[in-house]
Formats: C-alpha cells, sequence, structure tokens
C-alpha cells in the first residue's frame, strides 16, 4: 500500500483515505494477505505507514501489517517492498494505490521481478485534479525507468556479490 499525504494533525488526506478504504475491503476479501504500508513522515507526522497501520489494525490485527517509514517516494515504496517480498519467497502483489499511479508501480515492480495486480480505484476529484496527476505520472514515468532499472540492477549484483 503506497502513502499519500498526511495533513496536520495526523489526519489523512482524501487520497490517503481511500487508499486506506481500498486496502481493507481487499484485505478483508484476502484474509491471509500481509499489508506492506509505505510512506514516511512527511509535512505533517506521523509517517504516512503509521496512520494507515493506526486506521488498519482495529479491523484486520496488528499482526498482518508490516510498516515502511523510511520510503519517501515511489522507487523507494517498492525497493523496500521487494526486499520484503523476496524474504519471504513472493513473486506477486496486489499494489494499492491510486490509478494513475498504477503504471509507474507496476512498471517498477516489474523491473524487480514482481508481478503487481492492480487494486481497482474509483477516480476521484475535479477533471483539472485528474488531469494534473496524470501529467505528473507523464513525466514522473520515463524518469522512474531508468532511475528504477538502475537501481533493481545495483540490488541484483548486490544480492548476487553478497553485499
Amino acid at each position: 500500500m503506497f502513502g499519500a499525504a498526511v495533513r496536520a494533525g495526523g489526519v489523512p488526506s482524501p487520497a490517503l483515505a481511500r487508499r486506506i478504504g481500498y486496502a481493507l475491503a481487499t484485505a478483508e476479501a484476502h484474509p491471509d494477505a500481509i499489508l506492506f504500508l509505505s510512506g514516511a513522515i512527511g509535512l505533517h507526522g506521523p509517517s504516512e505507514a503509521a496512520v494507515m497501520a493506526a486506521l488498519l489494525a482495529p479491523q484486520l490485527g496488528a499482526g498482518r501489517l508490516h510498516l515502511d517509514e523510511d520510503s519517501v517516494d515511489t522507487l523507494q515504496s517498492v525497493r523496500a517492498a521487494a526486499r520484503f517480498m523476496r524474504a519471504r519467497g513472493l513473486r506477486r502483489c496486489w499494489s494499492c494505490t491510486d490509478g494513475y499511479h498504477q503504471p509507474r508501480v507496476r512498471m517498477l515492480f516489474a523491473l524487480y521481478g514482481i508481478r503487481a495486480r492492480a487494486i481497482p480505484f474509483t477516480i476521484r476529484g475535479t477533471r483539472r485534479a485528474v488531469a494534473r496527476m496524470h501529467a505528473r505520472e507523464a513525466l514522473a514515468l520515463p524518469y522512474d525507468l531508468v532511475a528504477g532499472g538502475s537501481a533493481a540492477l545495483r540490488d541484483r549484483w548486490r544480492r548476487r556479490s553478497g553485499e
């Protein structure tokens, strides 16, 4: 599950609240699933991962939740999730993020050899806000293709060389 902004007082932004709702519904439908919650402290604390955990734990139990409170962007979140999954022998996952973000997330997971299935989201927000998010992703996709590909190769080399 990918984080989004936390507002003052630890209140989830609408994007984060939406992701929490979709993650909860998916986790309830898949009771054996482990949730990897990723997101560091942004402008306001606590961390995105901690806010997600606080809202999900009462329904799902803390034992199903793994927090990554260090990742500050999508690439770092995917790298951390890939390490987590590899340590458990997992090769596929559900990707919980907004639809505009899914192509980049799924591309990055693919670079790490992980098949990510998108949790379908209903598009929310004004037409202008949605267009802005799609434009941001269009710019980020080629950057993360290069940065993610380089990071995946470095990580693979480190694992093979025992570093």
